[in-house]
C-alpha cells in the first residue's frame, strides 16, 4: 500500500470520530486543542496509522473518500452533495469511455466524480464562466489526485460556445439557467446521449422541462430529488438521527432521440 507523500490529501480522526481534512506540507503542522502534530510524522506513513499529538491524543491519518474531499475541502462554489453525485452518475449512465461536458465547474466535486466514472479512456470537458472558480476547482482536482487527470479538460467560457464543435455522449449542467444548452445539447449531443441537469428550485425545474419538450429532441424526461438519513445504532438502540439530508436540488434527465421527419429543434 502506497504510503503519505507531500502534497497528499490527508483526513485525520480523533477519538470522537470528527474529522479534519489536511494537505500534507514538509515542515507544516496541524494544530487544534488536542495539541500540535507535525505533518512529518505523516508523511511516509500507511494509511490508517495512529499518532500522537504533543498533548498525548491519538488521531488515524486515512485518505479522505471522495464525498470526504468535497464536503469538507475549502471552496468557492456550493458543491453538489454526495448524495445526489451518485444519483447523477447512475441515471446519466455515465460510463467508462464516455465524453462528457459539464458546466459549471464550480468547486470541482462534480468533475472530480464524473473523471473516475469515465476513467482514463474517456473525457470530462468542464466548463465554468467565472476564471476565480475555474482556478480553485482545478487546484482542488490536483489536491485530490496529486495531478490534474488527462482525461479532465477545464475550459474556461459559457458551455453553448464549446458544444458547438463537440458530440459528447453526456452532458451534465449545474447552471442556474441550463435551458439556454437545450438548444445545443438537441444539436450536438450524440444520438441515446442524455442531458442531465442539477436545480435548486422548482421554477427551474418547470423552465427546463419546457425547453426539453419544445425541442422535439428528447424522450424518458424524468425529474427526481434524492433523501437522505443516517441511523443511529448502539447497542439494542435503533433509531433515525434527529437530522437528515433533505432538499438540495432537483436532477433532471432526458435521453436524446433523432427528430421526427422533418420536425425542427426549437432552440427558443
Amino acid at each position: 500500500m502506497a504510503v503519505f507523500q507531500p502534497g497528499d490529501a490527508c483526513l485525520l480522526f480523533d477519538r470522537k470520530e470528527r474529522r479534519y481534512l489536511i494537505e500534507l506540507i514538509p515542515g507544516a503542522d496541524f494544530h487544534n486543542h488536542q495539541g500540535v502534530l507535525p505533518h512529518d510524522d505523516i508523511i511516509g506513513a500507511e494509511e490508517g496509522t495512529t499518532l500522537d499529538t504533543s498533548l498525548g491524543r491519538k488521531l488515524i491519518a486515512l485518505r479522505p473518500r471522495l464525498a470526504d474531499f468535497a464536503l469538507k475541502m475549502p471552496r468557492g462554489a456550493a458543491v453538489v452533495y454526495p448524495k445526489d453525485v451518485g444519483a447523477i452518475l447512475v441515471w446519466a449512465d455515465i460510463r467508462p469511455g464516455d465524453t462528457v461536458v459539464e458546466a459549471g465547474t464550480g468547486s470541482g466535486a462534480l468533475t472530480m466524480a464524473l473523471a473516475r466514472a469515465v476513467g482514463e479512456n474517456g473525457k470530462v470537458i468542464s466548463f465554468e464562466v467565472r476564471e476565480d472558480h475555474a482556478e480553485l476547482a482545478a487546484k482542488r482536482i490536483r489536491g485530490f489526485f496529486g495531478e490534474t487527470p488527462p482525461q479532465v479538460d477545464l475550459r474556461v467560457g459559457p458551455v453553448e460556445d464549446g458544444l458547438a464543435d463537440l458530440t459528447p455522449d453526456r452532458i451534465v449542467l449545474d447552471l442556474p439557467e441550463p435551458w439556454h444548452s437545450v438548444g445545443a445539447a438537441a444539436t450536438n449531443l450524440a444520438p441515446g446521449g442524455i442531458f442531465c441537469c442539477y436545480l435548486p428550485t422548482v421554477p427551474q425545474v418547470q423552465e427546463v422541462r419546457e425547453r426539453l419538450d419544445r425541442s422535439g429532441a428528447f424522450l424518458d424526461v424524468m425529474t427526481f430529488e434524492v433523501m437522505m438519513r443516517e441511523w443511529t445504532i448502539g447497542g439494542r438502540s435503533v433509531r433515525p438521527n434527529h437530522r437528515m439530508i433533505g432538499h438540495t436540488g432537483f436532477i433532471t434527465v432526458a435521453r436524446k432521440r433523432q427528430p421526427a421527419g422533418d420536425k425542427k429543434v426549437d432552440v427558443g
